[in-house]
């Protein structure tokens, strides 16, 4: 049941960005006077659809994807430019533009569903719960080698003074062997450090050793492990363990890691009243991990949401501000992958976008809406990348021409073009090979 829903909404979100993003295509080649003569949702052979003026909207077998088809696109047609509406009888700057509106329309998107959701309801965290002060430290981590203690506070992370702890966290993902430059405030004194974060081989990316100080509470319990038995749940917010204050995640796993299989007695907060628990751990593993001492839990920060509505120049400001952030993040992640620091573990294909979009709504309308704005912009991005048979390839082309001042042969379009293609087959079959090995832990 839930994999039909995870379809479903998959299709709903790839529907909504790949007509917008074909849309823009449409336009702008109406624009420019060129003939268009198919728009299709999907690929592969014809479904249904209907014919109006020279153009025909179609359904066609392959959901995955759509296209816009031009008169003189494709490889051989018209290739001397000579039916005046053709692609190719269009000035370089006109075609580029062509191909530059899908990417285009795709940024519009995500910058136009933040801002629709924000003058609804704007939820982000509280400020203090921002502010980069270190809960715990993993023993022989780069954090702990770098002289980092519980409670130092994070002054400046490399140019950027007063970080909060989303910045840390982007740049400590995205910086595996590349030093991170510090300035640390303890105990009203400063002094500079560098950490290096490693890679991480469970999550493929950068990892310092350390967390953040603030409540903890359970976000996850799994069933028929010691955790549940003894009556923890979901959402309960952990106090101590063992009479030790509990302020980080790290100091929870580190102490159940640490029990040696001797009871530990948890204190939590469950609506607004203090429980006590004994749990016995037992030694086992998760499916993507070492055997060790555990009692079944995902523990996980507690923030405070504050929500609001903003007027439509705050919004638009904020969601410029967030999808500049994403946008930011997606390149270092992608330079990292590129320079083999980071693990190509992180690319996502079809089965596990699938459930992203089922997961975010069945959470609400809110959740799909975001999901929805960061994978278009991905898809803007993506597609804007130098690789032959996507919009950045063939902008790549033009501009080429326009240096040139000719065109390229049609054979090396062709051999340009059949080189691309086997490029994104291979990564849409290495994303889908991930997706297979994530599932399967």
């Amino acid at each position: 049941m839930q994999i039909g829903e995870n379809v479903l909404w998959l299709l709903v979100l790839i529907g909504v960005m790949i007509t917008v993003h074909e849309l823009g295509h449409f336009w702008a080649a109406r624009f420019f006077d060129v003939k268009v003569e198919a728009f299709s949702f999907g690929f592969g052979p014809r479904l249904f659809g209907f014919r109006r003026g020279e153009t025909d909207y179609r359904f066609s077998l392959i959901l995955l994807g759509g296209y816009v088809k031009m008169a003189g696109e494709q490889f051989g047609e018209d290739a001397n430019g000579e039916d005046p509406r053709s692609l190719l009888a269009k000035p370089r700057w006109q075609r580029l533009i062509i191909a530059a509106a899908g990417p285009a329309m795709n940024v519009v998107l995500a910058i136009g569903l933040l801002t629709g959701l924000y003058m609804v309801k704007y939820q982000h965290i509280a400020d203090e719960d921002l502010v980069a002060v270190i809960g715990s430290v993993l023993p022989d981590s780069p954090a702990a080698k770098a002289g980092i203690q519980s409670n130092d506070r994070i002054v400046r992370l490399d140019s950027k003074r007063n970080p909060t702890w989303e910045d840390v966290n982007e740049k400590e993902i995205t910086s595996a062997s590349r030093a991170m430059h510090l300035t640390i405030e303890r105990n009203g004194k400063y002094f500079d450090t560098t950490v290096t974060p490693l890679l991480s081989e469970r999550s493929g990316m950068g990892l310092a050793g350390w967390d953040e100080r603030g409540q903890v509470q359970l976000a996850r319990v799994e069933p028929n492990m010691p955790a549940e038995k003894a009556g923890l749940k979901k959402g309960d917010l952990l106090k101590t363990i063992n009479g030790q204050p509990i302020h980080s995640t790290i100091k929870f796993q580190e102490l159940t890691k640490n029990s040696n299989g001797k009871p530990i007695q948890i204190e939590f907060e469950r609506d607004g009243q203090d429980q006590t628990v004994t749990v016995q751990p037992v030694f086992t593993s998760m499916q993507d991990g070492p055997q060790r001492w555990m009692i079944g839990v995902l523990p996980g920060p507690k923030f405070h949401i504050v929500t609001s509505k903003l007027a439509l120049p705050a919004a638009l400001n904020q969601s410029m501000s967030e999808n500049q952030r994403n946008a930011t993040l997606l390149f270092r992640v992608l330079e990292g992958m590129l320079e083999r620091r980071l693990s190509t573990k992180n690319l996502s294909g079809p089965i596990m976008i699938a459930s992203m979009a089922g997961d975010a709504a069945r959470l609400g309308a809110y959740e799909f809406f975001q999901l929805m704005a960061m994978v278009s912009l991905q898809l803007a991005i993506f597609n804007l990348l130098p690789i032959p048979i996507l919009d950045g390839g063939q902008i790549a082309m033009l501009l080429v021409e326009m240096v040139m001042q000719r065109d390229l042969s049609l054979n090396v379009k062709e051999a340009v073009f059949k080189v691309g293609f086997v490029c994104i087959m291979l990564i849409v079959a290495f994303a889908i090979y991930n997706d297979i090995s994530k599932l399967a832990g």
